[in-house]
């Protein structure tokens, strides 16, 4: 009891340390399990392991191969979760860098790192194959906490960002396959007879014997994919229907998606063995490209789910690493090929895949550098490194060592480099000019419109979908959150964003956004709208953070109903700047929001401390055009016929 308690706090403890240090959770995860398992046999006083995860007649979890079976079940919830982030729309919109590579940097890893494990590790070539076809992921999970401190240009951490989330699940679907056609090359009766019948046939060393299965293993690889597509399909549209009919109630809706991964898990791999991790990637993909109304409440239970899950597996799959797998890669051909991953093949995948687009040179060789191997690696590595090593096959037990040890070298010099080395290619964000607008109403999208027009970087941040929607359609990034939730502080293409402008009708989310968002997006400024009661009651408020001192959301939102443009006047003087500026806060048609300098530098008119106007300055102000020299002439001459 005291050792499974362990292992969850433990866990847990390894995701709260991640998040407060900002590094990936599977560099503390792999070293604690490392810390109680196998190095544990160094201090203990028995010299046995403080967590055994496999029952040894005294002590342990999982009686023989159960603690794979509970593995096998974790990866397949862990792989359907990241199939419900998969959007195919997504790989369209992401542009040419990430759809090359995805594609063309898979193809240069999984090739690469196959000849390279062969030619520098003496590995067969199957086993190879299987390494790089595992080593091709990165994973968001890794690659978030090492770049949210790094302001990077949006386009980079674009790119690094998208190239973790959709590599995921193709990786993974390029190991289940490799791993399919190694299994399916040896007889199921071979397999039944054991270990020693399989060498004993020669299967996997004699070449020759190898190759006269190769028609029973083409055939069996090709029911592992037809049967996991099938099922995977077959269940996405099952669980559609279920929830769009409300077969589900919704109390139970989450529970059940969870029943419904396990059962097309297990019912797909009885029909083809191995087939159950592709059937709930494709089942996830199915859903996660659905208009399923409950997705987004699906993923936030999946990803707790996640996080518990990988935090147990990933301290008892280090734990269950013996001393003696550790020493399989203590030597220079490790070192070796570890190298030419990081430093050859990485930047080869990423320089053919960038090839011909707007990313500099610098930048390329930033995007080579990070390249940290994910959870998902690890955990089919350790799944499938062990059944081929109960199969049999030469060279399998190096498979699990190899990539833990490619995930911790990775890992920890991207999260202990990065910021070094974006700094020295000159990759830094030199100031953060992105502007935040939380509220996606008429007035939001007509201010956000007018900044983007003008070079700035604009999202808006709308608990509406309607109102995301009609942002997108003109252009505008737009984002459907809660600023109650997190998800704001994880995105990394939000690293440019230095403004925080919060324009809801609610006084309380404003407060609420500038408390939570300021530090990380407001550096700059932050703004908010004044109160109604405020405005009438002419309260004292900090003038610092106020955007407009002179109309609260209600007269925004008349006057952007009658007037729905921003216009343009220019001054070429601080008395002009000032008289023009009055004319439009006594105007009831017309609001001052910004001062724009004759090179576009804006600035928002409420936050200026001194007014120094130079020649092209423009106010630009929402609401009624208004022929302001005119205005300025009448006046002038109603003050000559007066002071006559």
């Amino acid at each position: 009891m005291l050792e499974l308690a362990g292992i969850i706090i433990l866990g847990i403890f390894a995701q709260w340390l991640a998040w407060k240090l900002k590094i990936p959770a599977i560099l503390p995860l792999i070293l604690i399990g490392l810390a109680v398992g196998p190095l544990s046999t160094f201090y203990s006083e028995d010299g046995n392991q403080w967590i055994q995860p496999i029952y040894n007649g005294d002590k342990g979890f999982f009686p023989d191969d159960s603690l794979f079976y509970f593995v096998s079940l974790a990866i397949g919830i862990i792989l359907f979760e990241g199939g419900l982030t998969l959007k195919m729309g997504e790989i369209k919109k992401v542009g040419g860098v990430i759809g090359k590579l995805i594609s063309l940097g898979s193809v240069v890893t999984f090739f690469g790192a196959g000849v390279a494990a062969h030619y520098f590790f003496g590995l067969d070539w199957q086993i190879s194959f299987l390494f790089a076809g595992l080593i091709i992921v990165t994973g968001p999970t890794v690659i978030t906490p090492i770049l949210r401190n790094i302001p990077l240009r949006k386009d980079i951490s674009a790119v690094l960002k998208w190239e973790g989330i959709l590599i995921d699940p193709i990786g993974a679907l390029v190991a289940v396959l490799v791993f399919g056609f190694i299994s399916v090359n040896i007889p199921p009766e071979l397999i039944e007879a054991g270990a020693d019948a399989i060498i004993g046939a020669g299967v996997v060393d004699d070449h020759e014997a190898g190759g006269s299965y190769t028609k029973h293993a083409l055939l069996e690889f090709g029911k592992i994919i037809v049967i996991g597509f099938a099922f995977g399909l077959a269940g996405g549209f099952a669980m559609y229907h279920a929830v769009k009919r409300k077969v589900i109630p919704h109390y139970l809706l989450n529970v059940a998606s969870l029943s419904m991964v396990l059962l097309i898990f297990v019912l797909s791999d009885l029909f083809a063995h191995e087939s159950g991790l592709l059937a709930v990637v494709v089942m996830g993909m199915y859903l996660g490209n659905s208009d399923l109304p409950n997705l987004k409440e699906l993923l936030y239970f999946k990803e707790s789910l996640s996080v518990l899950l990988i935090s147990i597996l990933f301290i008892l799959l280090s734990a269950n690493i013996s001393v003696d797998d550790l020493l399989l890669i203590y030597n220079w051909k490790t070192a070796v090929l570890f190298a030419v991953i990081i430093f050859v093949i990485r930047p080869v995948g990423v320089f053919l895949s960038t090839a011909g687009s707007d990313l500099k040179f610098n930048e390329k060789l930033f995007i080579s550098w990070v390249g940290p191997r994910g959870i998902v690696a690890a955990g089919i590595a350790s799944l499938f490194g062990t059944k081929l090593v109960e199969m049999g096959v030469p060279g399998a037990e190096y498979i699990t060592p190899l990539v833990f040890g490619l995930v911790l070298v990775t890992v920890l010099l991207n999260a202990t480099t990065a910021r070094l080395v974006a700094s020295l290619l000159g990759v830094f964000l030199k100031k953060s000019e992105g502007i935040m607008i939380i509220g996606g109403s008429r007035v939001s999208r007509l201010i956000g419109s007018y900044l983007q027009k003008n070079g700035r970087h604009v999202v808006l941040i709308d608990s509406n979908r309607i109102n995301v929607q009609k942002a997108k359609e003109l252009g505008l990034d737009a984002i459907s959150a809660n600023i109650y939730s997190d998800d704001l502080i994880d995105n990394i293409e939000l690293s440019d964003v230095g403004y925080l402008l919060a324009m809801t009708g609610n006084d309380e989310i404003n407060r609420q956004a500038m408390t939570r968002f300021g530090k990380r997006f407001g550096e700059n400024g932050t703004f908010r709208l004044l109160t109604s009661e405020e405005l009438i009651k002419k309260i004292p408020h900090d003038t610092d953070e106020i955007f407009s001192n002179t109309h609260d959301y209600v007269r925004f939102t008349e006057v952007a109903r009658d007037f729905p443009s921003i216009q343009e006047i220019e001054v070429q003087d601080n008395t002009k700047f000032l008289k023009v500026l009055e004319m439009i806060r006594d105007s009831n048609d017309a609001i001052p929001l910004f001062k724009k300098d004759e090179d576009g530098e804006i600035t928002f008119i409420d936050s200026l401390k001194e007014v120094d106007i130079a020649e092209g300055t423009c106010i630009a102000y929402l609401g009624k055009p208004i022929d302001f020299e005119e205005v300025i002439t009448a006046t002038m001459e109603k003050t000559s016929v007066a002071e006559d």
